[in-house]
């Protein structure tokens, strides 16, 4: 959606346009569920999560103010604050829990079929970005799994593009760690990302 076509629907689900706020949901929804989903591995909870995100919006919208900052940033905010919420709720910063031994992957011989392979990888790098700190975890997504460039990835986290760089490679080199240890070759795997 172009930002004036965005700031249209805005404007007319404020005043409570319901066909509005469904334009905005559709342009959007795909991206925050993503976020949402890399960041709890759970596509139940993150569909859950999704759908508060926007139940949030709804009725913060009346407070809503264009600062010059895309609408997504704002639904980023929102569902950072969610993320935040939940794991509060449940006691959990992310990155205490140890390696989940069920989801270590083995060396897999060089006849495995190429499907299992790809979803083995998936499955270690998602598990991966779940141990990163969750700033690492937010720039991974971003960059990464949304494809936004280092300056929009500033503005939604507030954050110089400077600081975004240093903390990619900070994440990058964490990442690479966990998936070493997986039995990956992490900065093989990782190489296409940076």
């Amino acid at each position: 959606m172009k930002r004036v076509e965005e700031q249209r629907m805005i404007q007319l689900a404020k005043t409570g346009d319901a066909q509005a706020f469904a334009q905005l949901y559709r342009a959007h929804v795909q991206a925050i569920f993503r976020y949402m989903y890399y960041r709890l591995n759970d596509i139940h909870l993150a569909e859950d999560m999704t759908a508060d995100v926007f139940t949030r919006a709804l009725k913060d919208l009346p407070t809503y103010h264009d600062m010059g900052k895309p609408f997504l940033a704002w639904l980023y905010r929102i569902a950072h604050a969610r993320l935040v919420d939940y794991y509060r709720k449940i006691g959990r910063r992310g990155t205490e829990d140890e390696l989940d031994d069920s989801i270590m992957v083995q060396q897999i011989d060089e006849h495995a079929d190429i499907q299992l392979l790809r979803k083995q990888m998936a499955q270690a790098l998602h598990h991966a970005i779940s141990k990163l700190i969750p700033s690492q975890q937010e720039v991974v997504v971003l960059r990464f799994i949304e494809e936004k460039s280092l300056e929009e990835t500033a503005l939604i986290m507030d954050k110089k593009v400077n600081a975004i760089k240093a903390l990619q490679h900070r994440a990058l080199k964490t990442l690479a760690q966990l998936l070493k240890q997986m039995g990956f070759d992490g900065d093989e795997f990782l190489s296409g990302l940076s």
